[in-house]
């Protein structure tokens, strides 16, 4: 502050002291102008009063070193010039002055030099003989003037300069001063400027506030201490350093922590190499998950960026104790490979029979029939093995190939396989949004879309709609279904991705599918890291968005 004082009074020193000189010398200039004209004018009227009583002899013995006299005939032959010879002299006939003179009596003017430097002025007056008397003087044009002084001038604006840069200091010291030596931990005892007492008044006010703010924020710190150490799930919370910020007792059992872990690296409790990854993905902003085993039980960790205004400031570990679910989730893997040992069997008798019906070897009239019985219980049969055999791939983390996927590409392919199903319940299919690309398994995401919009075609109404939305949701890529539907009610929402799962089993045969599309586009998305939501209200339709 005191700098931008310092330089301002430097600034408007110099800016009135070149001003002050500009206006002083113009004036003076002009004033100066004017005073030579008029004593031209006092002069050649002194001369021409003894001119026309003597006449052009006068000049005989005539002797001016400040004015020049010339006498111009009435044609504008120069007689007589006090400076050069007249007979060498040109035509003055064209002079301004000489034709003003001639025809008014009296004439004036003014030129410069061709360099510019010199102006003369000019005054001339008509005699009684016809002829014209004309004085005339040059002075320097203001621009040599100012060149003439220059000396002058740089020395005033050096001593200006001398003199403003030593009284700006002091007055921008004695500005400042008052400033710098403001206690601002108790605003409402200054002294100073009366200018600053709303500011003051203001500081005062946030300091309060902000005392009010430090207690509810220990008060609220507290409350949070007393909720974590109560939670059955463990939480660990890191700054970007990955030093724990705090650790609740059930996350400090889990990593067999017995001392306070806070202010301390989260890689001394925890070296792990899925753990590693997870908190270092998380500093990235990316979410993570892994299943692992500890004291005997089984936990599973998502590890979460903490992000504002787009910087990541940490990360934040939760621990929950799957034990249970990995013992159902293993009993069901169980369940699904039997399943799909026992329906081998009779799938391949049941293609049999109709390769026989194909070959002729039943009635006639029981062939349509016949048929289309089996083939629809086989097509059924082997959807269902595909699915059981999709989720077990899911399961055991098998890793395909990945690639770029362009979903759109992908979503028009489903739209396509989808058309002679959709037309049969008159339902209207449609892709909107923009091309959107993800690296991924294209086999996998194909069945994400292909399953979200079977199921919105198997449980929408005569004549209803099913839209595919792609586009950007936060800067990731996102894909929605909706439907206009039956839709779901409140209470199967949050079942209806489980395995078998169906919400009107009695209406399972009517609308076909095995009941498993939902629980491998769960299994899919979470493969790919992505999240997938679902709103429906019963009459209405469902929307499923998947954000990768």
């Amino acid at each position: 502050m005191t700098k931008k004082i310092f330089r301002s009074i430097i600034s408007v020193a110099l800016i009135v002291l070149l001003s002050s000189l500009v206006i002083a010398t113009t004036f003076l200039y002009d004033y100066f102008n004017q005073t030579q004209v008029s004593q031209l004018k006092a002069e050649l009227s002194l001369v021409a009063d003894t001119v026309n009583d003597v006449g052009i002899e006068y000049f005989d013995n005539f002797d001016s070193t400040v004015f020049r006299f010339t006498v111009v005939a009435a044609d504008g032959k120069v007689l007589y010039d006090t400076e050069a010879d007249a007979s060498e002299m040109e035509n003055h006939v064209d002079r301004e002055e000489i034709k003003e003179a001639i025809e008014h009596g009296k004439g004036s003017s003014a030129r410069n030099s061709s360099t510019l430097t010199e102006k003369t002025f000019y005054e001339a007056v008509l005699l009684d003989d016809g002829n014209v008397l004309r004085i005339s003087v040059s002075q320097l044009t203001v621009g040599a003037l100012i060149l003439s002084m220059l000396p002058a001038i740089c020395a005033i604006v050096i001593v200006a300069v001398i003199v403003a840069l030593v009284l700006s200091h002091r007055m921008a010291k004695k500005v400042t001063e008052p400033l710098l030596n403001l206690d601002l931990e108790h605003p409402e005892d200054n002294n100073s400027y009366e200018e600053l007492s709303p500011i003051l008044t203001k500081i005062h006010k946030q300091h309060k506030q902000i005392k009010s703010q430090m207690e509810t924020l220990h008060r609220k710190s507290d409350e949070f201490e007393q909720i974590i150490s109560s939670m059955s799930e463990g939480l660990v919370l890191l700054d970007e350093h990955g030093m724990v910020l705090s650790m609740n007792t059930a996350a400090a059992s889990i990593f067999s922590v017995k001392e306070s872990a806070v202010g301390k690296d989260f890689l001394v409790f925890d070296r792990t190499t899925d753990m590693s990854k997870a908190v270092e993905g998380a500093f990235s902003g990316k979410h993570s998950e892994f299943k692992t085993q500890r004291n005997g039980n089984e936990y599973q960790f998502n590890i979460n960026p903490i992000v504002s205004d787009g910087k990541t400031l940490g990360a934040v570990i939760l621990a929950f104790d799957i034990t249970d679910k990995a013992f159902a989730e293993r009993n069901r893997q169980e369940f699904t490979a039997n399943v799909t040992h026992e329906l081998k069997t009779p799938l391949q008798s049941i293609i049999g029979s109709a390769e026989l019906l194909e070959n002729g070897l039943v009635k006639p009239e029981d062939t349509s029939r016949f048929v289309g019985n089996i083939r629809k219980e086989a097509t059924r049969l082997v959807s269902l093995i595909n699915d059981i055999i999709r989720l077990s791939q899911l399961d055991e983390n098998h890793e395909p190939a990945t690639e770029t996927v362009d979903l759109m590409d992908v979503s028009k392919e489903v739209v396509e396989v989808l058309t002679v199903s959709a037309a049969k319940r008159n339902v209207t299919l449609n892709i909107e949004g923009e091309p959107q690309t993800i690296y991924g398994v294209r086999r996998y995401i194909y069945e994400i879309i292909y399953n979200l919009c079977d199921n919105a075609i198997r449980y929408n109404v005569d004549g209803g709609k099913v839209a595919i939305s792609i586009g950007k949701e936060n800067g990731r890529t996102a894909v929605s279904v909706s439907d206009t539907g039956i839709g779901i009610a409140p209470e199967h929402q949050s079942r209806i991705f489980e395995r078998f799962y169906r919400v009107d089993k009695s209406h399972s045969k009517e609308t076909g599918g095995t009941g498993l599309g939902l629980s491998i586009v769960k299994h899919a998305v979470a493969y790919h890291s992505g999240k997938v939501t679902l709103e429906s209200e019963l009459g209405k339709g469902t929307t499923v968005k998947v954000v990768f």
